[in-house]
C-alpha cells in the first residue's frame, strides 16, 4: 500500500527529485530554511524516516549520509493513482469521473501517454528495448 507523503516529507522528496543527485541533510536543510524555520534534527529525522520507508537510499560519507531517491516523482504519482483506483468498487466509473475532472492539458497528456503505451506494445513497459 502506498501512503501519501506528509507535507514535510513531500518538501524533502521534491528537492531530492528535482536535484536528481545524492544530497546531504545539510543541503536539504539550507534549502528548506529559505521558506521556513526548521531544525537540522527535524530534517535528519524526516530523511531517516523516508529511508526506513524505502523512498530514499543512503550511503555513508564520513559521519553523515548522502541520500538519493529510490524512484522518481512520476513513479510515486502513478503508485498513488493506482492505489486510489484499486480501492474503487467500480474502476470504470472511477476512471470516467477522474477524466471528467481533468483539465484540457491533462487530457492531452493522457492522450500522449496512451499513444506511447500503444507504441510499446502489450505487456511491455514503455521504452522497452527493441522499440
Amino acid at each position: 500500500m502506498v501512503r501519501r507523503l506528509g507535507e514535510l516529507e513531500d518538501a524533502v522528496m521534491t528537492r531530492v527529485w528535482e536535484w536528481n543527485r545524492p544530497v546531504t541533510v545539510r543541503e536539504v536543510l539550507e534549502d528548506l530554511q529559505q521558506e521556513r524555520s526548521i531544525a537540522y534534527t527535524t530534517v535528519m529525522t524526516v530523511m531517516d524516516n523516508l529511508y526506513q520507508k524505502g523512498w530514499l537510499r543512503r550511503e555513508a560519507e564520513g559521519r553523515a549520509y548522502r541520500y538519493e531517491a529510490v524512484s522518481n516523482r512520476a513513479a510515486y504519482s502513478a503508485a498513488l493513482m493506482n492505489e486510489a483506483w484499486s480501492l474503487s468498487d467500480n474502476p470504470a466509473a472511477a476512471l470516467v469521473a477522474f477524466f471528467g475532472m481533468m483539465s484540457a492539458e491533462q487530457r492531452e497528456a493522457l492522450r500522449d501517454a496512451i499513444r506511447v503505451a500503444q507504441l510499446d506494445g502489450p505487456g511491455e513497459p514503455p521504452g522497452a528495448p527493441g522499440r
